[in-house]
């Protein structure tokens, strides 16, 4: 190692693996060891790949759910408080009560999708730490392959049980090639 990459601090370690069976098998040992900040990182999506990592339901559901439910509520409150509260308005006859709603129903409908939507895409940003204009990942020279062929696993130096010498010999145990220290 020069001088230079000593003086950066550690990502973590990464491996390279053969196909996505090799990668699925890997994964779930060492989701079994209990690592919890690691990635996979493949070129198209591995069904069962969730399942491997252990990873648990999202929670965008339910952030998406409280935007819709806000949106619900404001445009309930936006349509029916000032027609039946503060300007009642009688247009040819037609009473201004409870039995009108219905007229409002796209202007709630419309609110609810709206507040949804933008929910889902603050959301999305939020949780995925967007923008983000670099990651360390980046660093390894063998990580260009992963958008054609390769099959990448990266155990952060954050993790609780990671430690240098020892994931690289658990990374070597399961198949991995080029395990590689990736430094920020």
């Amino acid at each position: 190692m020069n001088a230079m990459s000593q003086q950066r601090k550690v990502y973590g370690l990464g491996a390279e693996f053969n196909s996505a069976a090799d990668l699925m098998e890997a994964a779930e040992k060492i989701r079994d060891k209990g690592f919890s900040k690691w990635d996979v990182h493949t070129p198209f999506p591995v069904h069962g790949m969730d399942k491997a990592m252990g990873l648990g339901k999202s929670w965008l559901s339910s952030i998406v759910f409280v935007g819709g439910l806000t949106g619900l509520l404001t445009g309930v409150a936006l349509t029916t408080v000032p027609s039946f509260a503060l300007y009642p308005i009688i247009v040819h006859g037609k009473p201004y009560s409870w039995p009108t709603i219905p007229a409002f129903f796209p202007i709630i409908f419309e609110l609810t999708v709206l507040l949804s939507a933008l929910t889902t895409v603050g959301s999305m940003f939020l949780l995925n730490q967007l923008p983000k204009w670099y990651h360390p990942v980046f660093n390894w020279d063998r990580f260009k392959k992963v958008t054609d062929d390769g099959f990448f696993i990266v155990i952060e130096a954050r993790d609780s049980k990671f430690s240098e010498t020892r994931t690289k010999v658990l990374l070597q145990e399961l198949g991995g090639s080029n395990v590689t220290l990736i430094h920020d």
